[in-house]
């Protein structure tokens, strides 16, 4: 079995890493979505550096844990977890979203090592990974099937199909994160489309609801070990501050999609050290 286990201070030391990555990414391309990137590094970094199964050197492992990032926007997080890993050389993650480079503004599984699908349109991932959970227990192949949503994405009909399908299919091997940051493309999600009760819906659906405080790395980890010992399908509900790590970027709707200026940039990096 191929599996990446950093201790705790190893795993936030990562994080502190990888959020630099991201700042670094965006502000070279002047382009990208900073807030939902943050806020999920610390569940992209103990999903790739302590939890998963998966091998750097043999990225279509039949074996490998699946691991589906619905929000797609929110590539660079991956993409810079990718790179710490050894899938993707390091030295190219600052040419974020330039021509022929492999590190397009949305995920693209034909073009970066180590990438499950290509996302664009929101609400696609949760089925995507309902169907590939599905195919290993045909395949009777042991994985286990990770994915990533925003709370703001949770607003599309699809995702609610799939939590409907993956119950009714009995996919024990599903276990889904929802990155809740509370603030989507247009402002708060409360205002735009009131979610709550939300760890409710899930459980309606059938669903076993787990929820965590998204930056706290140690809790992240154990509720994934835990996640992945129940009988049914699984959704983390992650507490999360969008732009986590950046005073001016936190729980600021404007930097969902908006690239820090060079003086920003400049502070933003000095913030998070």
């Amino acid at each position: 079995m191929a599996q990446i286990s950093l201790s705790i201070p190893e795993l936030e030391a990562m994080a502190h890493k990888i959020r630099r990555h991201i700042l670094m990414m965006i502000g070279k391309a002047n382009s990208g979505h900073p807030g939902g990137s943050l806020s999920a590094v610390e569940i992209v970094t103990a999903l790739y550096f302590k939890v998963l199964r998966h091998d750097p050197q043999n990225p279509k492992w039949p074996e490998r844990d699946r691991f589906i990032l619905s929000k797609g926007h929110a590539a660079p997080v991956l993409y810079a977890a990718l790179a710490e890993c050894g899938y993707v050389p390091l030295d190219q993650l600052l040419t974020l979203r330039q021509m022929d480079s492999c590190f397009q503004g949305h995920t693209d599984c034909h073009l970066t090592a180590g990438v499950e699908m290509s996302a664009g349109s929101l609400g696609q991932g949760l089925s995507f990974a309902v169907g590939t959970a599905l195919a290993g227990r045909l395949d009777s192949f042991s994985y286990k099937t990770y994915t990533l949503l925003g709370d703001g994405e949770c607003d599309e009909g699809q995702v609610w199909e799939a939590a409907m399908a993956a119950a009714h299919f009995k996919t024990e091997n599903l276990i889904a994160i929802v990155d809740k940051n509370e603030i989507q493309l247009d402002g708060w999600t409360k205002d735009i489309m009131n979610n709550e009760p939300f760890a409710d819906k899930w459980r309606g659906f059938g669903w076993r609801v787990f929820e965590v405080d998204g930056h706290n790395i140690a809790k992240v980890v154990e509720v994934l070990e835990n996640a992945k010992k129940t009988t049914g399908p699984s959704v983390i509900i992650a507490h999360t501050v969008k732009g986590k790590g950046v005073s001016f970027m936190e729980n600021n709707p404007d930097f969902h999609g908006k690239a820090p200026t060079p003086a920003e940039l400049e502070k933003a990096l000095q913030e998070v050290g």
